[in-house]
């Protein structure tokens, strides 16, 4: 939300007051003078006038959580442990998921409370890759990846996925990156050929790379540097 918008919400300023403020630059955000009233406030922005505490501004938050099989990309679920059960953290209810993975799909799986950076990091004309080890019950022939590359037509979505690059491991396994994240993308893909996936984790997301050190089911907070790279 523009400042002068977040400024003019608030019952005691009215719009004349809100631009006499900006323009004597009595209006603090994250503790720096504002005079351009298209600056952005977020939710976790602090804002203050005159030393007054307009909004307090709550912390933003982001876990990288190595997501183990048997558990649903979910914040609540009736039947189901769900990936947010994992972490011991307060106000889990403000976090969301960024880029969810299927109940049995393993790795690498994004949890945070920042709606535009999450939205950054999964929407497909960001074109940040989603990289995946996938093993399956039939070789994998020399075809899948030129039918990859050009897209696969999806009659549910009446959509052609974009570009995926496929480089074969071994007869059965493989190493596969997509810029989307359509529902069962990577197992109906390899479905095509009537090849079922039998084990899929997903070991990056763009710049971000799964922890070795976290074992199935553990997490820990992004660093700054991993933040700032979305």
């Amino acid at each position: 939300m523009r400042i002068d918008r977040f400024l003019s919400n608030l019952p005691r300023f009215n719009r004349q007051q809100v631009r006499l403020l900006l323009a004597e630059r009595r209006i603090q955000v994250d503790g720096l003078p504002v005079a351009d009233p298209h600056h952005e406030v977020r939710e976790f922005s602090r804002v203050e006038c005159d030393g007054e505490i307009l909004q307090v501004g709550k912390p933003a938050r982001y876990f990288m959580l190595h997501k183990p099989p048997g558990c649903v990309s979910a914040t609540v679920d009736p039947q189901h442990p769900t990936v947010l059960d994992l972490l011991d953290e307060p106000d889990k209810g403000d976090l969301h998921i960024a880029g969810r993975l299927d109940f049995n799909t393993t790795g690498l799986l994004l949890i945070t409370n920042d709606g535009q950076w999450s939205r950054r990091l999964t929407q497909p004309r960001t074109k940040l890759p989603k990289v995946y080890y996938v093993e399956t019950e039939q070789a994998i022939g020399p075809q899948y990846a030129a039918t990859f590359s050009a897209g696969l037509y999806f009659a549910f979505e009446d959509l052609t996925t974009q570009p995926a690059d496929l480089q074969v491991l071994s007869p059965k396994s493989a190493r596969l990156s997509i810029l989307e994240g359509r529902y069962h993308q990577v197992k109906r893909m390899f479905g095509r050929f009537d090849n079922k996936v039998t084990r899929l984790h997903r070991y990056r997301m763009g710049p971000l790379v799964l922890d070795e050190q976290l074992a199935p089911g553990q997490y820990r907070p992004l660093t700054e540097a991993e933040i700032r790279q979305i």
